[in-house]
Order: C-alpha cells, then sequence, then structure tokens
C-alpha cells in the first residue's frame, strides 16, 4: 500500500513499541495533508498506564488538535513485547467497520463477526482500505472546511486505485452480502452529501472517488458481477429541462443504483470441439434510498418519487478469439400481439309527424394490443453476443429511455407511470426495481471453441450499460430525466 502513496497503516500499528519505550502517552503518525499551508491530519494512539487501555484517534493537527473520530477503548499488557495483539487488530478493524455504518441512514445494530485473522485473504489491505474509507466519511462530515476539500481529494485517489480495487473485493467477501449494502449504503451517502455541497458552492464537479463501484467473481459455474452507483454521479444522458424544484431534486439525488448480474456457466466437451455455455440465471436491478423515509418525506417530494430501469444492454466477449469458432444466441422475446376487430351498428327511427325517415348509421373498428412492458433481444456483434432489455410505453409502445411523455401525460392521473409501484400492472417490482431471469426474459449464448483451448483459462470481458429514467409519479411536475452508467468487468472459465 506505501506505493499508493498512502501510509501503511497496520504495518505501522503492528510494528509499535511497548509503552514503557514511548517517550510521551501517545505516538501518531501523519496520514493526509490537504497542502503546505494547512495542517495535516494524524492517526494518534494513547496509552493510560493507570487503566491499561489504549485508544486510536483521527486529529486535525492544529496548535489546538481537534479530535475528529475516537476508537473504542482496548486493554493491553506493558508487558508484552508486542503492543498489538491479534485480537486488538481485528477488534479495531470491527470498530472501523461499525463505525462506517454509523454514518448511513440505517441504525440497526449490526453484528459483525470475522474469521481468524489469518484465514482472511490480504489481510492487511482489507484492514487498511477499512481505515480508509471511514477516513473518508470522517473527512467529509468532521473535517473543518478549509482542511476537508484538499484531504479529501487525495483520498478519492487512494479508494480509486488498483490496490483498492484488490482490496475492497475482499473486503466484500469478509462482509457478506448484508453488510456488504449497508456499507455501500452508508459510503455512497456521504459522497452525494459531498457532491451536493460542491454543487452548492458552484465548485467544479467532482464525480465519486469511483463513478461506479462494482466486482466480479466466477465460482462453481457461477459468474455474478455486482455493482453499486450513487444517482448523483451517473451521466444525464437526457433531461426535459435543467431547473427543477428543491424537493423533487433531493429525492432524485439521495437514491443509488444497485444492481446484480449472474449467470451460469458450462462447458460441455464434445468429439470435435468444446460447447461453453452461459445462460442467464437473474439480472437484478434496484433504486434504493439512502436516507430514511421521515428525511425524504420532510425535504424531499416522498419516497414514491425516484427513477426506475428503462434499459440494460449487456455485451459479453471473449477476450482472446484465437480459439473459438462461432456464437449463437437464443431468441428474442416476440413482438406485441395485435388483434382486430370490426364493430358494427345500425339505428333507424321513424317519427310520423316527420316525413323523413330518421336513419342512423355507425360502424367502428377497435384494435387491441398485448403489449409486455419489457423487450429482450439478443443479436452478435463478432464474437460478442449482445442482450438488451427495453422498457416500452405501455400505451404506444415507445422505448421509454430514448423518449419522454406529452405533457397530456404527465398531468394524467391514469398514464401508466402514475401510482407505478402499487398497481397490479406494474412492470416493477414494489420497492420499484426488476428481476429478469431466463425462464422469460433471455435463454443463453453459447461459444463453440476449438479443442486446443482445453485445459486453458479464458477471460471474458462483460461490458454493460444501464439507464434509469425519471418520469413523475405523485409529484406534480413536467420535469423528465434518463441517467446512465457503464461499466466493465473481467470473469475467468477453465476450459476443462
Amino acid at each position: 500500500m506505501a506505493s499508493c502513496g498512502f501510509p501503511d497503516i497496520f504495518s505501522w500499528i503492528q510494528s509499535l513499541p511497548p509503552v514503557t519505550q514511548w517517550p510521551t502517552t501517545s505516538m501518531s503518525i501523519s496520514i493526509c495533508s490537504s497542502s503546505s499551508s494547512q495542517p495535516s491530519l494524524k492517526l494518534t494512539i494513547s496509552q493510560n498506564h493507570q487503566t491499561q487501555k489504549l485508544s486510536f484517534a483521527i486529529a486535525a493537527d492544529f496548535n489546538l488538535p481537534i479530535f475528529l473520530w475516537t476508537s473504542k477503548q482496548f486493554k493491553f499488557s506493558p508487558q508484552s513485547i508486542k503492543l498489538i495483539s491479534q485480537e486488538t487488530v481485528s477488534s479495531l478493524l470491527v470498530n472501523f467497520i461499525e463505525d462506517v455504518l454509523r454514518y448511513g441512514s440505517n441504525n440497526n445494530n449490526f453484528l459483525i463477526k470475522f474469521l481468524k485473522l489469518d484465514s482472511i485473504a490480504n489481510f492487511g489491505d482489507v484492514f487498511n482500505l477499512s481505515f480508509v474509507a471511514l477516513l473518508f466519511l470522517v473527512c467529509i462530515y468532521e473535517a473543518p472546511a478549509d482542511l476537508r476539500s484538499g484531504c479529501l481529494n487525495s483520498i478519492k485517489n487512494y479508494l480509486a486505485n488498483c490496490w483498492s480495487r484488490q482490496a475492497s473485493e475482499s473486503l466484500m467477501k469478509v462482509l457478506g452480502s448484508n453488510l456488504e449494502e449497508e456499507w455501500m449504503r452508508s459510503l455512497n451517502l456521504a459522497i452525494t452529501n459531498w457532491i451536493v455541497e460542491l454543487q452548492a458552492t458552484q465548485c467544479t464537479l467532482v464525480k465519486t472517488p469511483s463513478p461506479l463501484f462494482s466486482y466480479a467473481f466466477s465460482t462453481f459455474g457461477l459468474w455474478k458481477v455486482q455493482l453499486y452507483c450513487p444517482l448523483i454521479a451517473m451521466d444525464i444522458a437526457s433531461s426535459s429541462s435543467p431547473s427543477v424544484d428543491e424537493r423533487l431534486q433531493f429525492s432524485l439525488n439521495y437514491h443509488q443504483l444497485e444492481g446484480v448480474l449472474q449467470f451460469n456457466s458450462k462447458v460441455i466437451v464434445q468429439e470435435r470441439w468444446i460447447d461453453v455455455m452461459l445462460n442467464i440465471d437473474n439480472i437484478r436491478c434496484d433504486v434504493i434510498s439512502l436516507v430514511n423515509e421521515r428525511l425524504m418525506n420532510e425535504r424531499g417530494a416522498g419516497v414514491a418519487e425516484k427513477h426506475f430501469p428503462s434499459r440494460i444492454s449487456l455485451q459479453i466477449t471473449p477476450t482472446v478469439q484465437t480459439n473459438v469458432v462461432r456464437v449463437s444466441v437464443g431468441k428474442s422475446s416476440e413482438n406485441p400481439a395485435r388483434e382486430i376487430g370490426h364493430e358494427k351498428g345500425i339505428e333507424g327511427s321513424f317519427e310520423p309527424p316527420n316525413p323523413y325517415l330518421a336513419l342512423k348509421v355507425s360502424a367502428g373498428e377497435t384494435i387491441t394490443m398485448s403489449l409486455k412492458p419489457w423487450k429482450f433481444e439478443e443479436s452478435v456483434y463478432g464474437y460478442s453476443a449482445k442482450l438488451n432489455w427495453f422498457l416500452h410505453d405501455s400505451v404506444d409502445g415507445r422505448e421509454v429511455f430514448s423518449s419522454k411523455p406529452s405533457k397530456f401525460a404527465l398531468i394524467n392521473p391514469k398514464a401508466w407511470f402514475k401510482d407505478r409501484y402499487s398497481s397490479a400492472y406494474r412492470p416493477f417490482t414494489r420497492q420499484g426495481g426488476i428481476i429478469f431471469a431466463g425462464d422469460e426474459y433471455g435463454e443463453g449464448v453459447w461459444w463453440k471453441v476449438d479443442k486446443a483451448a482445453m485445459g486453458r483459462t479464458m477471460d471474458w470481458e462483460i461490458r454493460g450499460w444501464i439507464w434509469l429514467t425519471y418520469w413523475p409519479n405523485k409529484h406534480k411536475t413536467f420535469y423528465t430525466e434518463t441517467r446512465r452508467l457503464e461499466f466493465r468487468e473481467i470473469l475467468t472459465l477453465t476450459i476443462a
């Protein structure tokens, strides 16, 4: 980690001398400096000889230090050669994680248990990353304004490099899926607050440490890609106007996208070739609030005003194509069925005082359309398989991500996108997300590979684009917008 320019906190803690060799009751290390003219941030460890306890703190190194964060207290043995035991290191890591989670909107108590330290891969990197994440939040919420900007720009660079990406994947495995989601919501809430602050001061918009956090793994025939992104950091693909009222803006800003892509992979060895099959297991996409319902109602336009998924596009490509012979895809979803019926009627009346026959004739034609809200398409480009899911307007059949409703539709209380999370005909889950399974939206892709690839490990690139659209739900507004993000992951498959 030292090569990243950030101090190796884990190694520093491990190498601390016994307290009997300390010149004072505390020791510290500089962890961040915004500029040469500004004080630095320091990590300080202090010991109390009477209670035989020590604690850690993040402090702004002014003439009179300002303590921004303080850890729990940990017992130590003055006679021990090694000051910090493995148990203390583990407890300190839990302390970091708990305090990161406490900055989120969920006030639940989290039960955090780990395996033994020696069973966690890259434990030092996981420890350091957890500390940097905590430091990032502390800077956003606690640091003085003149110190905050410079330190945040430095820290976000550490969080965006390749070391952080590898350590993040290990940390996510340690946390498990439930805590992982809370961890990302806490970080993205802080990032959203930071960007809102920058926008309010008319500074240049700074993206997240990584505009999108994603990771992927392949195991037991499963390919999985997990991704998170705060809505405020996504690119705006289109909008009806630059102005939006303050309450609606709050609701739209304080959400994050959570996505999961799962595929089942299978290698079938034939007599003269190898089939590599990839079947869609689950494609899930949710738009999750970063603040609680009370705050969303007080400062925003309510929990019902948020973006919804309108298009997902994936491209899956073998990175080395020397041994690839062909690629085949399954069928796309069927075109909507259209039924045409005729109704004819004749009305006649005869009134004696009138010498003329009053005859009324009416003829009409009715057209009904059976249209699924989501259309799935598969196509091929070279040896790449392209998978697309499009949301269509249930009235006129147009693609939602590339269109906008008429003003009449926006004020029509019976439009399909009004009360869209409670209607029986909603194209989303009740929480506003989507789930595509292979049994209905997408079957699979298969590549024919030369037998010369037997025993080798092949890399497969998954590139993806997700569009989220906002059309008003219950809030009275003519504002609409669509945002987009792009991601890329590499997955491996052993041909055997």
